[in-house]
């Protein structure tokens, strides 16, 4: 594939005054649903895995984190394919690998063969995301229209964290956990032919060349990462493989630093952005916030189905206090950051998740009492997600100049993508010290929530308040 513009394709697209079909919104927002979805609803299916495929809780880890090492590490890259290649080329690329892939993993009979498909959708689901945004951007010319189309689709994430565990449970209890990938088969395939009727070709903007060195080192410091911690427990901290992977992650990471200091207008993510407090804080914060969701998700479907008997459906029913909040409240966060600024919802947000999280740890039994505080804990969490994730998306855009807002949303997601295999990975070594899965939750809680508690004094000290008027 050439890597060279062609000087006769306009760079610019025509201007569009026709007003976009609402379908054309509904099949992008479905590619990006479908998305958002893999990331919860494989959560409340681990149990049935691990028994169906007998693999123990490093396999389930794997099985969560294949999809984010690759999705976290592409998503910038894929955001330069999108503006080198075109947002709807790109997206209908994506749409079709994930449909295909996801039949695939259906048939899995294997922890590889699974791990390596979920890899895969991973590299897809990357495409689909910032591809998906650049037709809306393109579709809609009129401002006001193209700002109601955006923000309808960025809240299909309230809703597909809300889906996710309920649907992933029904699904597993009802027809099996192969069922949780066949369900993305017609998704894609509807979302594909809307988006190929009624999109519109996207401009190709002139970008210089691919940052190779960037993007190889963050996939080998995310993948090496996640091994060390992931099989360190089974295999000991200090056996030689588990060793290698620490630092073969240290040496990755530190290339990305200087390939980034060194690629210029090139890079993945300048590093001239970090001068910005707002902007170190957002990322940072954005980690800190997907490792407690994320680790939390992992960690609680295992503790509801193996230590409190629950079905897979009952699961995903449990998580209902957690899930609903994201589905309306962002709404409210998004009028209130506009009066207010970032600073105080994104640290209303940290400080309600981490104290949900902690007001559970204590309550690892089914009694009367520890049920309370499960339910009124996942609320405290769910309201804190729904307060602290839409406040980070406008501490990011208010921390950088609008010429890189583009490199600094993909940054973002990369950073909550980062932050949500890390909080699989850590918690999942903290289940494996503790001698019972009770005992192991109770712990994961605690120190899940104390790392959203330092989320709250990133917050509360890095990000703006009140936005000028």
């Amino acid at each position: 594939m050439s890597t060279q513009a062609e000087p006769q394709r306009a760079s610019v697209a025509p201007a569009r005054t026709d007003k976009p079909s609402r379908t054309l919104l509904v099949g992008l927002s479905l590619g990006y649903f479908m998305v958002l979805l893999d990331m919860t609803i494989v959560s409340v299916a681990l149990p049935a895995i691990s028994t169906s495929l007998h693999v123990g809780l490093s396999g389930l880890q794997w099985v969560t984190n294949g999809y984010t090492i690759t999705f976290a590490a592409l998503l910038l890259t894929a955001g330069w394919l999108s503006d080198r290649l075109g947002g709807r080329r790109v997206f209908l690329w994506g749409l079709a690998a994930f449909g295909i892939l996801s039949g695939i993993s259906a048939a899995a009979n294997t922890l590889g063969a699974l791990v390596a498909l979920r890899l895969a959708l991973g590299v897809a689901g990357a495409l689909l995301l910032p591809a998906s945004l650049a037709v809306i951007t393109n579709a809609y010319s009129n401002p006001a229209d193209r700002a109601r189309a955006v923000g309808n689709w960025a809240a299909i994430t309230g809703l597909a964290l809300a889906a996710g565990p309920l649907v992933g449970g029904a699904l597993t209890d009802t027809v099996g956990w192969r069922a949780i990938f066949i369900i993305n088969v017609p998704l894609a395939l509807v979302s594909f032919v809307i988006t190929l009727r009624l999109a519109p070709e996207t401009a190709i903007k002139q970008r210089s060349g691919l940052d190779v060195t960037g993007q190889v080192s963050a996939v080998v410091a995310l993948g090496a990462l996640s091994y060390a911690l992931i099989e360190g427990p089974a295999k000991g901290w200090g056996a030689g493989l588990v060793v290698a992977a620490f630092v073969l992650a240290a040496v990755a990471a530190a290339v990305f630093v200087t390939a980034e200091s060194r690629a210029g207008d090139a890079a993945m993510l300048p590093l001239r952005m970090f001068r910005s407090r707002g902007f170190s804080a957002a990322l940072a914060s954005g980690l800190l916030a997907n490792f407690g969701l994320s680790g939390l998700l992992f960690v609680l479907s295992l503790f509801f189905q193996e230590s409190r008997g629950y079905s897979s459906f009952s699961a995903g029913l449990a998580f209902l206090p957690l899930t609903l909040p994201t589905a309306f409240n962002p709404i409210y966060t998004g009028r209130l950051v506009g009066r207010i600024g970032p600073r105080r919802p994104a640290t209303t947000g940290f400080v309600l998740m981490g104290v949900g999280a902690l007001l559970q740890a204590p309550f690892t039994g089914d009694s009367a009492l520890a049920l309370t505080a499960t339910v009124v804990g996942l609320l405290a969490f769910g309201f804190g997600v729904s307060f602290a994730l839409p406040a980070l998306v406008a501490g990011m855009a208010s921390s950088v100049p609008p010429e890189l807002a583009g490199i600094g949303a993909g940054a973002l997601n990369s950073a909550r993508q980062a932050g949500a295999l890390l909080g699989v990975a850590v918690l999942g070594v903290v289940l494996n010290l503790s001698s019972t899965n009770a005992d192991g939750t109770k712990w994961a809680l605690v120190v899940g929530g104390l790392t959203l508690l330092a989320g709250a004094l990133i917050t509360v000290t890095g990000l703006r308040g009140r936005t000028a008027s």
